[in-house]
């Protein structure tokens, strides 16, 4: 299918979604609420089924779907177009470009009936809310005052936490949220920061500029930030007409391809690796030239203007495409997935109570007492699962957390050649001016930041992949223990009933007989509990990456750069004034620059692997703990679920006569219902799927 589609097709395509998403959800509460009603009628018939878990995990699932919202992360470096690139993709001059030069806070753009603004603070305050003009006049600064804070390392508002613009929008009514970062810099703190959000959003749209291709400070956020991470980036080249008019004859046309083709080489050459999915080259699919000035021109005098020209079509037919079939597809088949468990384990827990009502107390008590061996089993898988997350948790703990140690102790050896591209760019020799030392100081400084930075950040790469590949593992340890499970609990249900259990044998991973504690250790589920900016986040789930985030950004690269810097700025200051002033020295006083650096650095490592490794030791541990802690609490509520469902069928008989024919009544109500519902799910879930085939 052609990318290139208009506004109209795109917010079509996102209405529809939209509308599917809020027929499951609905059906997702209906399911929770029949089951739900089922089990409190249960209490004065044969007892509850003990349904409690896909009663919760239904619930949450409808809530994220009821709430979802498709999040798009705005990134770039000042004075690359991004208000205007925003304005032309949202339709109306929201963000007047000469108003939003730099923005030093997160910004999150939503849909709301009326225009309002609302800052959220860090420090306790109750949020505040603002017009469009004072906060426009408050919370936005010229890149001027934006430079020199950013050499300072100070935050332009330290108290503010987030923004939320609300707007009645169509594009934002339809399911989109944009997610407006503070601009690109070489700031380490803030782009730690806004590592904390791209982990938590559907899509990074990358604000580049044609005039300026591919900078430094965007190459390093590149290497740093994105690369390996298994994340989705559109690159926006903006301003892609001004290439014409900075030709000395924009009418030659012949000038004009072959500057263009220049430009094209250079975007590619640094780009092409980032646009890559599992080993397919999606360049075309990633990579466009915009003009969005052209663009917002076009679309404030008609909303529905021609874009051709623009390279706004070709982009949102391809955000459109990704958006709306690939990860709107992804999350509806888990919500599917999740349905289907939950009406199986419904009709499961009837096929087991049916057989059951006929029997007596004794008969009953003496069937109970029978299957406890087999309960026991279940407990040992459940061990052994643990057992072996908790020993691969060891194993990658004390791995990684040594090759950090190795990698850092290890860095004297590179240094001289590495540190060649840090070193500042103020004349050594304005060291010996006492008016310019501390500038000068504060850029050595900075050029350890970046360079600690870099380094630490091409580290956590290897640690990740490391990582990614234990839970693979893991994973497939997950199927394998949840088939030894799922044949115990029919061996459960066999001795129990007396019937023998029907085995599906033609199902796939996603709708196999597997328990749903293995589903969700398999990552075939995954329900969010989590935010951003106060949002609950669809389909985030378990994720592992945000726990490691967590402890590298905000405690391992600070540490390492705050003790590793901090011991520098002397011991060089010492070297350098014994050189005495001279031109013919400037060489010279580089070369013992980074000699002296080199010297600090070796001396210091072995202080910075032993104080910082133990940080590492816990980020890995905290990943794989937390994973331990979910799936021991998913195994032991469907292990105390299956006692409980008995010991509740028990208690009723021993207290009260059953009307078996009412309850059988209920009982295929209650399935019959829920069927009906998962069948809608169904039916709503292949239409979506034929709509955009």
């Amino acid at each position: 299918m052609s990318h290139q589609v208009g506004t109209d097709r795109f917010i079509n395509d996102l209405e529809r979604f939209a509308q599917v998403r809020s027929e499951i959800s609905v059906c997702l509460n209906k399911i929770a609420d029949t089951i739900n009603q089922a089990e409190l009628a249960g209490d004065t018939s044969s007892g509850k089924l003990s349904l409690a878990r896909d009663i919760e995990d239904i619930t949450v699932a409808s809530k994220n779907l009821s709430q979802g919202v498709f999040r798009l992360l705005v990134l770039g470096d000042m004075k690359r177009g991004k208000s205007t690139f925003l304005n032309a993709l949202i339709g109306e001059n929201l963000l007047p470009s000469d108003v939003n030069p730099c923005t030093a806070i997160l910004t999150v753009l939503r849909y709301g009936p009326e225009k309002k603004v609302t800052i959220h603070f860090n420090d306790g305050k109750r949020p505040q809310q603002l017009d469009f003009q004072s906060f426009k006049y408050k919370y936005t600064i010229d890149p001027s005052e934006a430079k020199k804070l950013e050499q300072e390392q100070k935050a332009a508002f330290p108290d503010v936490d987030y923004a939320v613009v609300e707007y009645p929008l169509t594009l934002l009514e339809k399911g989109i949220e944009i997610v407006d970062s503070p601009g690109l810099n070489d700031t380490e703190a803030r782009n730690e920061l806004s590592l904390g959000y791209v982990n938590n959003c559907h899509a990074i749209l990358f604000v580049m500029r044609a005039s300026q291709p591919c900078t430094l400070g965007e190459r390093r956020y590149l290497e740093n930030y994105l690369k390996g991470r298994g994340l989705t980036v559109f690159f926006l080249i903006n301003a892609w007409d001004q290439v014409k008019e900075s030709l000395i004859d924009p009418d030659d046309i012949d000038e004009l391809q072959a500057s263009e083709e220049r430009l094209r080489q250079v975007f590619r050459a640094n780009l092409a690796e980032y646009c890559s999915v599992d080993g397919q080259n999606v360049y075309e699919e990633r990579v466009f030239e915009l003009s969005s000035i052209q663009a917002l021109r076009r679309r404030l005098k008609n909303p529905q203007a021609d874009l051709a020209g623009t390279g706004f079509p070709l982009f949102m037919g391809a955000l459109n495409t990704f958006l709306t079939r690939e990860r709107a597809i992804a999350e509806l088949r888990q919500v599917r997935t999740l349905a289907r468990l939950a009406c199986n384990h419904t009709r499961e827990a009837i096929a087991r109570r049916l057989p059951l009502l006929d029997q007596d107390v004794d008969e009953l008590k003496n069937r109970i007492d029978s299957v406890e061996p087999e309960f026991n089993k279940l407990t040992n898988i459940r061990d052994g699962f643990q057992k072996e997350i908790i020993n691969t948790r060891d194993t990658q703990a004390r791995a990684i957390s040594e090759s950090f140690r190795s990698y850092v102790l290890n860095l004297g050896d590179t240094f001289e050649s590495d540190f060649l591209r840090y070193q500042p760019e103020l004349n050594l020799f304005d060291f010996l001016s006492s008016g310019k030392r501390e500038a000068f100081n504060t850029a050595l400084q900075k050029a350890f930041e970046q360079y600690i930075t870099d380094k630490f950040s091409a580290w956590t790469l290897t640690a990740e992949k490391d990582i990614n590949a234990a839970f693979r593992e893991l994973t497939r340890s997950a199927t394998q223990y949840g088939a030894s499970y799922s044949q115990v609990t029919d061996q459960i249900t066999e001795k129990l009933t007396g019937q023998k259990v029907k085995v599906n044998t033609t199902s796939t991973a996603e709708d196999d007989n597997s328990p749903g504690w293995a589903k969700w250790a398999m990552g075939l589920l995954s329900l969010s509990r989590g935010n951003l900016a106060g949002v609950a986040l669809a389909g985030a789930g378990f994720d592992w990456k945000n726990i490691l985030l967590n402890y590298f950004t905000v405690i391992g690269i600070g540490g390492m750069i705050t003790a590793v810097t901090g011991i520098f700025l002397g011991p060089i200051g010492f070297a350098l004034l014994g050189l005495g002033v001279g031109v013919l020295q400037a060489d010279q006083a580089r070369k013992e620059l980074v000699k002296t650096a080199k010297k600090e650095l070796v001396k210091y490592l072995p202080q910075v692997a032993h104080e910082q490794s133990p940080i590492v030791y816990d980020a890995v541990k905290e990943c794989f703990d937390a994973y331990e802690k979910e799936v021991g609490k998913r195994i032991n509520d469907d292990i105390t679920s299956r006692k409980a469902e008995l010991d509740n069928l028990l208690k009723q008989k021993e207290t009260r006569e059953i009307n078996r024919e009412s309850e059988l009544k209920r009982l295929k109500t209650l399935q019959e219902n829920v069927i009906e519902q998962l069948q809608k799910i169904e039916a709503a879930y292949s239409n979506l799927l034929a709509y955009y085939s």
